[in-house]
């Protein structure tokens, strides 16, 4: 409400309120910081996403998907990929934490030996593993024929075969990360619950069960989440190693989608194949977030 005030000598003013305070100087250098962070994602981020929701909103692209015996077999390695690589790979993780914690100085030898293919960049490994497992004059087969006299199979010229390298190949990649993950969640379990423990008569089954269980029950949990966002999103395991073949019988969503937006130069249909895996990185983002908020709070 505007009021009018007037006295003797004085002019009429219209007051509208508690003038504000100006914005002080670490409010405006805090914005004039956040700024160019804002752009930054407006431009790569927010704007790609929004453009590429805009290209794959045509429904005739999915008709188009669901009609190419491609994509669906695209869908199938995809769930095999995942269920087999993801759970495979924890349970090592979960095994192999065990062992590194033991303190002898050749296991600290065998981690740091263990930790290199992580390390090292995927071209190197990958593209390695594509030599040693080609049929005519890789390393593998020229063992095998060595031992047994046999030409031994064609690893990456076999569906099947050339799947399961996929999935080996994914496993050795990334297995020490996630051991490492799971071995600091031991690590941080106090040693007093296995001294209490040992002391009523717990054997290594029991202490595994009772007290390593218990604390890294969780943690396990999260990285079996996080482990399927990213793995649902691993390219170069899939493309340096089969390059979706043979015959397009290997290729995952991932792969799937840049075979149609680069190679056959179809940006919509490759959009809509990464928007098909939408309904599985969703459930498990929000599930995600929400172990996180409950983490925080306690």
């Amino acid at each position: 409400m505007t009021t009018v005030v007037q006295a003797q000598g004085v002019p009429q003013q219209a007051v509208a309120g508690p003038a504000r305070a100006p914005m002080s100087p670490e409010a405006l250098w805090g914005a004039m910081l956040v700024l160019p962070y804002l752009a930054v994602f407006v431009l790569f981020v927010a704007y790609p996403v929004a453009y590429g929701l805009w290209l794959g909103a045509s429904p005739a692209n999915y008709v188009r998907l669901w009609n190419d015996p491609i994509f669906v077999r695209a869908i199938v390695n995809t769930l095999v990929f995942l269920i087999i690589a993801v759970n495979l790979k924890l349970f090592l993780a979960l095994l192999l934490s065990g062992f590194f914690l033991y303190p002898y100085s050749w296991v600290r030898w065998i981690s740091f030996v263990f930790i290199l293919p992580w390390a090292i960049p995927s071209l190197v490994t990958i593209l390695s593993f594509r030599w040693m497992l080609n049929a005519e004059w890789g390393m593998i087969n020229q063992l095998i024929f060595r031992l047994t006299l046999d030409d031994g199979p064609a690893w990456l010229n076999s569906p099947t075969l050339a799947l399961s390298a996929v999935i080996v190949v994914h496993i050795w990649k990334y297995l020490p990360f996630w051991t490492l993950i799971l071995l600091a969640g031991r690590m941080a379990i106090p040693a007093e619950l296995y001294e209490s423990a040992q002391i009523d008569g717990a054997n290594r089954w029991q202490l595994f069960r009772f007290v390593t269980l218990p604390g890294i029950g969780n943690l396990y949990v999260t990285c079996t989440l996080l482990s399927t966002i990213l793995s649902l999103g691993d390219f170069n395991s899939v493309y340096l190693l089969t390059g979706g073949g043979p015959n397009d019988t290997t290729h995952v969503l991932s792969t799937l989608g840049i075979r149609y937006a680069f190679g056959l130069a179809e940006t919509g249909m490759g959009v809509a194949t990464v928007i098909v895996a939408l309904p599985l990185v969703i459930p498990l983002v929000i599930v995600m977030i929400r172990r996180f908020g409950r983490a925080v709070e306690a």
